[in-house]
Order: structure tokens, then C-alpha cells, then sequence
């Protein structure tokens, strides 16, 4: 499935200043492995081979977000219908068994479960997108199908309990 290119202004940045700290960390990185391909035999050299495994890392993270940043789109304007969910929405949302969370919809490159922000791709996501507080959906989860409450739908930080 094709990743969503919306992210929120927070996370494109996030992803920029991400990719400046690999180009530094990257500089470090080839410096330690210059000085241990020095010590001679690289083949029993634990550090050469824990540095180049390093350097692969950081450099397939610095490909993707080379091709990744310029296909992305800033959603920074609130939507024309507030009460409805969109892109960027803080949705609280009560289950089946009474619990309530409040999660918000996010691009797929800034989703956060300990931050209960979800990507706009994910099931529930796309199950909760245009829908407004009050509504019931039904969403379908890798290992069930579970109903939801929508309690409220917000586009502000305000109030949040984060």
C-alpha cells in the first residue's frame, strides 16, 4: 500500500533536523571507522565490523529521507468543516468497553503509539476520517472488528493531556 505524502509542519521538521543529525553522526561515524581500518586486519576487527554495519544504517535512513522529504506535503491549515475528522484531528474515542483515548491522525512517517498518534493510512484512521463526534464506526483491526464512539474531534493542541 502507497504511504499518505500529508505531514504535519512538527513532523516534517522532525524529519529534517532527523536527517541533519545523521549527517553529523555519519561524519563520526566514518572518522571511528577510518582509525580502526588502521589497526590492520579487518576481518577479526570488532570495531571496523561494528562501524561498517553502523555506516549502512545510517546511510540507508539518509536515502530514504532524501527521497522521502521532497514528496512530502505540510497540512497546516485547519479544515473547512472542523467537525468532521481529518488530517491532523485529535479524536477521542470510547470502545466497547467504556475505555476512552484520544489519538490524533498523522502522516505514516510521524506516527507515535506512545504518543497515540496514528498514521492517516492505518484501519482505524481510514475508518474515522470524515466521520464527526457522536458517531458509532466499526473498525476492522488486524485480529478483530471492534465499534467505536466518537466523543469529540478537536485540531488544537489545547487541552491536551500529553
Amino acid at each position: 500500500m502507497a504511504r499518505s505524502v500529508h505531514i504535519t509542519r512538527e513532523g516534517f521538521e522532525a524529519l529534517k533536523a532527523e536527517q541533519r543529525t545523521l549527517w553529523e553522526k555519519r561524519r563520526e561515524v566514518v572518522k571511528h571507522l577510518s582509525a580502526a581500518a588502521a589497526e590492520g586486519d579487518r576481518s577479526e576487527n570488532a570495531e571496523y565490523i561494528y562501524r561498517k554495519k553502523q555506516l549502512r544504517e545510517i546511510d540507508r535512513r539518509i536515502r530514504y529521507l532524501q527521497r522521502r522529504i521532497p514528496e512530502l506535503k505540510i497540512v497546516d491549515r485547519l479544515p473547512d468543516d472542523s467537525e468532521r475528522i481529518f488530517f491532523g484531528a485529535w479524536v477521542e474515542i470510547c470502545d466497547e468497553r467504556g475505555e476512552s483515548r484520544e489519538l490524533r491522525i498523522v502522516g505514516a512517517d510521524e506516527f507515535d503509539p506512545a504518543r497515540n498518534w496514528i498514521s492517516v493510512d492505518s484501519p482505524m484512521a481510514r475508518a474515522l476520517l470524515g466521520k464527526s463526534a457522536g458517531l458509532e464506526v466499526e473498525v476492522r483491526l488486524p485480529d478483530r472488528i471492534t465499534r467505536l464512539e466518537i466523543v469529540t474531534v478537536r485540531y488544537s493542541e489545547q487541552n491536551n493531556s500529553e
